[in-house]
């Protein structure tokens, strides 16, 4: 369903209204297309602190596509990593300060800091309040722009491919993120806009919504596709998996011999698995019979849980592959009426802290999940106008994503990245209001 709202606040009289009566001022997010693949301009690099950060770091921002310049940049990158007392945190603001007002609409500021260390008080406090600081400034910077903070613990190039998402349209619906960055070794893919040429992904709950787009993404991105979804949905599986060149897999992921069966239809094994099944059964809990209950949790946690555990065991997911859970807002801040759903997606966020060490270190795996927030599917379109339209603006943004949004964050946390994005449970939401 089209956003009008939106629209009446680009245009001339709706920009001076919104101004007047103090309502949100939403701008059109620039989003990836194959026209636009990039963001083309200026990116300002900026220090704080004494930066940790080695001489890799400007020629890894140089692949970007950016170039250096700072009268209207389009991207600003600030190296905190060097941040380690209050005093330097004055900096922070001294570097910022000027230039926040030039950052093109749509643009992005990212911040890179330092992993929070134990033994010194001192810098704990000091890089712990940059993230206060990202979140405040992503609620304030407007026209589109993205705040979101990067902690490094090893050189510029483990982070290449996350700088490379967050200064691109690719990552237009992601801000107020704070996302942690490995030392471990890093695989560079061949060809950037093919990182996913030769791999093979599954995406269950593909046959429609942001299943669909994922399957697409990853598709565009180079992957044999497998669209999972219910014998039911048989014929729509087929026709994404038929568009997309890749194959249909009908199966219920909830039977109990669903991993194993994943598994003898791919004896090659899997690269890439994204876990983006799910339903909402909504009723208050005095009101929620125990069906409703056993069917949301089953479906969007328990099928999640027996099929990963399955394809591990079996050795189904090869060595370097990437899981990809599907979280939700509702796991994280909680929803009047969805104690079923909010319990379910919080397991998932719960199965990326449990599961991430122990995968990577048994089966070289490593496991994330995203977490949508408010995005326009046909399921959101059938909410009642008023809490359809406060779902759209509860956010930094002001207005609601796509699936195309969820889709891109999956297909960067898909390619080979070593110890670069592990563990990470990443909120595409356009930084919601609710929650952390």
């Amino acid at each position: 369903m089209a956003d009008r709202y939106l629209s009446f606040a680009g245009t001339a009289p709706g920009r001076f209204l919104t101004r007047r009566l103090g309502l949100p001022q939403p701008a059109e997010l620039i989003r990836r297309s194959p026209e636009r693949p990039g963001f083309s301009g200026e990116l300002l690099l900026l220090t704080a602190g004494k930066p940790d950060l080695d001489a890799e770091l400007t020629p890894v921002l140089a692949r970007t596509g950016l170039r250096p310049g700072a009268d209207s940049p389009v991207a600003v990158v600030l190296d905190a990593t060097g941040v380690r007392d209050v005093e330097a945190l004055g900096e922070v603001h001294a570097a910022l300060h000027p230039v926040v007002r030039s950052v093109a609409a749509s643009g992005r500021i990212v911040v890179l800091g330092a992993p929070l260390d134990r033994t010194d008080h001192h810098q704990y406090a000091a890089q712990q309040a940059l993230e206060g600081f990202v979140r405040s400034l992503g609620k304030e910077a407007g026209r589109g722009r993205t705040v979101n903070l990067v902690r490094l613990a090893g050189d510029a190039r483990s982070a290449e491919s996350t700088l490379r998402f967050l200064l691109s349209p690719r990552s237009a619906y992601v801000s107020g993120q704070v996302i942690e960055v490995g030392a471990g070794p890093v695989a560079v893919p061949d060809d950037w806009e093919r990182p996913l040429a030769g791999r093979t992904a599954l995406v269950t709950g593909a046959a429609r919504g942001i299943g669909a787009a994922v399957a697409e993404t990853l598709a565009r991105d180079g992957a044999r596709v497998v669209v999972l979804d219910v014998p039911a949905a048989r014929a729509e599986a087929r026709a994404v998996a038929e568009r997309l060149g890749g194959e249909a897999l009908a199966l219920d992921i909830t039977e109990a011999d669903a991993g194993a069966r994943i598994a003898d239809a791919l004896p090659a094994g899997l690269d890439v698995l994204v876990h983006n099944a799910g339903i909402t059964r909504d009723r208050r809990l005095v009101n929620m019979p125990a069906e409703r209950w056993g069917s949301v949790l089953d479906v969007n946690l328990g099928s999640v849980l027996r099929t990963t555990d399955a394809l591990l065991e079996r050795g189904a997911v090869n060595a370097g592959g990437r899981i990809v859970g599907t979280a939700s807002i509702a796991g994280i801040a909680g929803n009047a009426g969805q104690t079923n759903y909010g319990a379910s997606k919080a397991g998932i966020v719960g199965l990326v802290r449990g599961l991430a060490p122990r995968a990577l270190a048994e089966h070289g795996v490593t496991v994330n999940a995203v977490a949508p927030g408010f995005i326009e599917t046909r399921m959101t379109a059938s909410i009642p106008l008023f809490i359809r339209e406060a779902g759209r603006r509860m956010n930094s943004l002001g207005q609601g994503g796509t699936p195309g949004d969820v889709a891109e964050t999956v297909g960067w946390l898909a390619p080979r990245g070593g110890g670069a994005d592990h563990g990470q449970v990443v909120r595409v939401c356009g930084q919601s209001l609710l929650g952390a």
